[in-house]
């Protein structure tokens, strides 16, 4: 049987970035299409398995979340992705996400805080992950907003809970910037380092934070 080739058309390549390619492609005596074959075999070699992903989400005001969300839910659209969130009673992104048909995985009666709340935070997530049905996760939970808002300390020992103990797919842990501005230095950088990406949303922009951490040297070196 005769196997038929498809033509791909990517976007987004520059008239530099080409020109990289194709004098790269002659130095290696191949052609810019078996360049691009050959990286499209090895993403999807390394894609085999769901992504295991723990994001953080600083945003400015329920605009920015807002148009995120939306977003989001354009990228998943017929996709495998679950769509799932849980949020406080009647909060903003509640109406928005469930007008999409997104998965509500909110306890009731509501009880994050206090001496039980580790225990409701941990409900909530599992009760995400059966109605998934193994499913790879795209969740956005806006909880931890809640808990980060009334105790920050509360809100890293549930992030670190989560971190050791990850879902497949891709988590969402959004915090609003006042809440993070007014957390102490240490918990702050804590908390950057057990994400594995760090936005920032402001209006429609997405910006990605990238932490790490200097020597005193680095700071007079080009």
């Amino acid at each position: 049987m005769i196997s038929l080739t498809k033509d791909i058309l990517v976007r987004g390549f520059d008239d530099s970035t080409h020109s990289d390619l194709g004098k790269k492609a002659d130095q290696m005596g191949v052609s810019i299409n078996s360049i691009v074959k050959d990286a499209v075999e090895q993403w999807l070699d390394k894609k085999t398995d769901a992504p295991h992903v723990h994001d953080l989400l600083i945003y400015s005001d329920e605009k920015s979340m807002n148009n995120f969300l939306k977003s989001l839910d354009r990228m998943t659209n017929n996709t495998e992705w679950f769509k799932s969130f849980a949020a406080p009673p009647k909060h903003h992104a509640e109406k928005i996400l469930s007008k999409l048909d997104w998965f509500n995985g909110t306890i009731k009666p509501y009880r994050p805080h206090g001496t039980d709340g580790s225990k409701y935070c941990g409900q909530v997530i599992q009760k995400i992950s059966k109605e998934s049905k193994k499913q790879p996760l795209c969740c956005v939970d806006f909880v931890i907003t809640d808990v980060a808002n009334n105790s920050f300390s509360h809100a890293m020992k549930l992030e670190q809970s989560y971190d050791d103990a990850r879902l497949p797919g891709l988590m969402f842990c959004p915090y609003k910037a006042s809440d993070l501005m007014n957390s102490d230095i240490t918990d702050m950088i804590e908390l950057f380092l057990m994400h594995d990406r760090i936005f920032v949303l402001k209006n429609d922009d997405i910006y990605k934070l990238n932490i790490t951490k200097e020597s005193i040297h680095k700071i007079f070196l080009n």
